[in-house]
């Protein structure tokens, strides 16, 4: 599925992110078990509220890490990821 900027997810169902300060980190929990996060996917899925349109969560990335401006595709090939792991739902709009 190729993501569209103006697409809008949320954290999917029986799915929950969370700091995790046993793991020191960002995770997914889901009834299967847990995914622990590195810095970056953290960040990312910290603005997958629902909310805020894939355009929005990396332009707020850009503003919030400034010199980082190529960063869309990385950011694209996370939301991806999570999609394809049945992390993320789509919100309908």
């Amino acid at each position: 599925m190729s993501i569209q900027l103006s697409q809008v997810f949320a954290i999917a169902p029986h799915h929950r992110f969370q700091w995790e300060e046993a793991q020191e980190s960002f995770v997914i929990l889901f009834p299967e078990g847990m995914v622990k996060l590195n810095q970056g996917a953290g960040e990312i899925l910290s603005l997958v509220n629902g909310q805020h349109s894939v355009q929005q969560i990396i332009d707020a990335l850009k503003a919030k890490f400034p010199g980082a401006d190529d960063i869309d595709g990385d950011i694209l090939a996370m939301l991806e990821l999570a999609l394809s792991k049945g992390w993320l739902s789509e919100v309908a709009q």
